[in-house]
Parts: structure tokens; sequence; C-alpha cells
């Protein structure tokens, strides 16, 4: 991870300079606690950004850029946008420093933080300066200079976002990440990619044929997935730069890849010795071990954070259910004993929980739960089957997909179950969304 965010970081064309250093640090300003399911949203001012370069296009780049900053934000679940219609005061009039702005405009609005930005755009360079403040401290909490081309405007927005996300959780949030998901609109399944909130769509896969189970690495570099191009299903491990393509193509099917956190290494289900079981595999395709051993079916691994336990499916007690194993001693316990059908877990990036699709009273839904099965909550409910859940690389979102509109689609909704509302409509139907790690947007 660490040589793909440098690479990042010399291939990109944005320059930022923190220009206050009495913004606050996360250590002493963090007061939203995305684990707790009972989140108050935070009253947010983002006003129009002030153009400091005349008439022409930056008045537009600097309307743009302010509604690009609420869309990002209010995607997140976190926060609750002040009506623009409702301020007492034009920023860009009085100004977009401490000193220049009227805090309590904005506390009697009920605006608990506010944005400012300044944009200028010359030629094809266009610069950005951002700041985030507490309205009831008065107090500046960070502010960033991005230069770039106009091109890098929502690469600027979007990583002043992350920071805003950073000063008031400690993580980064989704700015930087993808979405890989199936869809047959073509006629055929093959993997698309998409920004974190559905835009910048693009076909990852063309084989003409049924591709499934999308799985990124850790390191954001490898795609592997299942594909029947050559009649069967083999699987494919892809290097998301260079393209480069290795297949494991033994006796009988291999599918449901899941990356070893922090490692080259991916667990799979193979079936070449007779049943189906998950074996752990090198990062070229070379089998390394077996790692479940029991009769019937055994699963869709997915890791736990730590690269030391995976989740699976498995048929051993007589219907789908969810099991974890420790990877080094082989040691099995059931997690799930409600319903005779659980699948697809997906291991919360904190670690202590776990996603999956429930069938109960004819309906899939999703489920989280602790680790000890004791404490499930059921996430989604109504019309449709709700199924394929996966964390957001922050542990604040989840991804899923549903019938609830008919053909199946993408939708997202907090790690609460709340704000549910579909990703991106497109030709045919969406399925099975997998979340990259963060670090992916800014290449």
């Amino acid at each position: 991870m660490r040589r793909l965010s440098m690479r990042l970081l010399r291939a990109a064309t944005l320059c930022l300079l923190l220009f206050s250093t009495q913004a606050a640090t996360c250590a002493d300003y963090s007061f939203i606690d995305i684990s707790n399911p009972f989140l108050r949203k935070i009253p947010l001012a983002v006003p129009l950004f002030k153009n400091t370069s005349g008439a022409g296009p930056a008045e537009e780049l600097a309307v743009s850029s302010a509604d690009m900053m609420v869309d990002a934000l209010t995607f997140t679940g976190l926060f609750k946008l002040i009506d623009r219609g409702a301020y007492l005061e034009d920023v860009r009039v009085s100004g977009l420093v401490g000193p220049q702005i009227g805090f309590r405009n904005w506390t009697a609005v009920g605006a608990e933080l506010l944005i400012t930005g300044g944009l200028s755009y010359n030629g094809d360079l266009l610069e950005m300066e951002l700041r985030l403040f507490d309205t009831f401290k008065e107090k500046l909490l960070v502010g960033k200079k991005y230069k770039g081309f106009q091109r890098d405007q929502r690469r600027m927005v979007l990583r002043f976002c992350s920071e805003v996300i950073y000063q008031l959780t400690g993580h980064r949030g989704v700015f930087d990440s993808r979405l890989a998901f199936i869809s047959n609109g073509t006629g055929h399944k093959e993997i698309y990619t998409c920004d974190f909130d559905g835009r910048n769509v693009k076909r990852f896969t063309n084989h003409k044929s049924i591709t499934l189970f999308p799985a990124w690495s850790s390191d954001g570099e490898w795609m592997a997935y299942t594909s029947y191009a050559k009649g069967k299903p083999d699987l494919y491990l892809r290097h998301l730069g260079n393209q480069k393509v290795r297949i494991v193509a033994e006796e009988g099917i291999q599918i449901t890849p899941a990356w070893v956190p922090g490692r080259f290494e991916l667990a799979a289900t193979m079936s070449f010795g007779g049943d189906q079981e998950i074996y752990l595999l090198t990062g070229t395709g070379k089998i390394i071990k077996r790692l479940t051993k029991s009769r019937g079916i055994d699963v869709a691994p997915s890791w736990a954070p730590d690269g030391k336990r995976f989740a699976f499916v498995s048929r051993r007690s007589g219907t789908p259910q969810i099991y974890v194993q420790d990877a080094s001693s082989g040691r099995v316990r059931r997690i799930t004993y409600e319903g005779r059908y659980n699948t697809q877990p997906s291991w919360s990036p904190k670690g202590d929980k776990l996603a999956y699709s429930g069938l109960r009273e004819g309906r899939i839904n999703i489920y989280v739960t602790d680790l000890d099965g004791n404490l499930s909550m059921q996430l989604t409910d109504g019309s449709g089957d709700n199924e394929a859940p996966c964390w957001s690389p922050d542990g604040s979102l989840i991804a899923f997909s549903s019938t609830r509109e008919g053909p199946s689609r993408l939708f997202v909704m907090t790690a609460h179950g709340t704000d549910q509302r579909r990703l991106l409509r497109l030709p045919g139907e969406q399925t099975n969304p997998r979340w990259s790690p963060g670090g992916l947007n800014y290449q």
C-alpha cells in the first residue's frame, strides 16, 4: 500500500499547502463517532465559493465546486446541510477567513460547522482555498490550498472532503475509493468500476461471457474475479496498472476470491479435489494449502482485517450458514443460527462485525452481527431482495444490491441501515458490489 501511495503522490498534478498552523488536529477535535448507531447529523453550511478572478468560467466553477462539496459530504450520512436560502451572511462579500466572518450569523441558523471557499481560474490553471470552521468556537479547524487544472476540480473538492472527515472522525472517509460490480447491460455479465458515489463508471472486463465475484487486493493494485471466458469458471488475477493477467484454470470451479489483507495472497473456493473447499493461493495463482476440510460446500471467504481469520459459508450443518475459521489452527465456529439460509459474509474494516445476507419469511435482507452471533441487527426491510453487502474502507457505509425498484440495482446505506439510496442506474442489472481500499481516485 505504501508503494502505491508514493506513486500516486509523485504522479499527482495537484499541489496542496496547509495555510494555517492553528488548525485543530484530530486528537483534540473528534466528536463524530461513526460507530454510534444513534449518531446525530452535524448541521453544516457550505456557501457558494467566492470567484476571485472575475466573470466567465470561474464563476461557474465556483458554484459547481460548492455544490460538488455539498453532494459529497451529504453522501456520508454524517451531516445535515443547512439550506442556503436561510443564510444571514454572504461570505463572498464579508470575507472567507475567521476575522471577517460573523460567526453568530451562522450559529443563528443552526450551523455548527462552516466551509468557505475561494476559487480563481486563469488560463487552464485552477486554484482553490478551502476552510472548515467550528462556528460556536469561532475556530479554524483546517485550511488547504490546491493548485491544478480544470480537470482536477473534482479531485480538489474530494481531497478537502477527506480532510473534513479526518478532522472530525480520525478517518479519511470514502472519497478516494471506488467500487467494482457486475452489470449485464451489454448482454454479458462484465465487471465495472465507479467512484464511491456512483460517478465515473468504467467497464473493467470485456470477456463477452459470464464474469463474477470481483475482489480488490488490499493495496489496490490487483483485481481477482471468476470468468467463464474459456468455457468454465476460472480464476483471473489482473493488475490494474499494467493489465497483466494470470489465470488459474484447475479442474472444476474457481470462485469467490478474497485477498488476504496486507499480503500478496488470496483465498478462493476450488473443486479440483471433488468437493468445493476454500484454498489459500499466492498472488500468482499457486496453491499454498487447503484451508477448509468438511463435507459439503465451503464458499465465499471474507478475511478479518488482521488476516488471521476468515468468515465463510458452509453447508456442513445442512443449510448455508456463516462460520469463522482461524487460518493457522483451522479451528472453526459457527456464527449464524437464526434462519436456514445465511450467505455472503463481509467482515467490517474495524474487525468487530460481519454483514451478511439472510433469508427470512421469503425475503433476503442484510444483517449485521457481532462475532459471537449474539447481537444480530436487520438493516434492510420492505419490498424486494437485498443482498451482497460490502463495507466501505472506513466502515461507515455499506453498499449492496437490491431489487426494490424491480431490476437489481446498487444501493448504499450507513453502517446502521439509515440513509438508504440508489447509487447508480445503468442498463440491465447491477449486482455484487465490492468496495476498494482507499487511495484509488487520485491516480
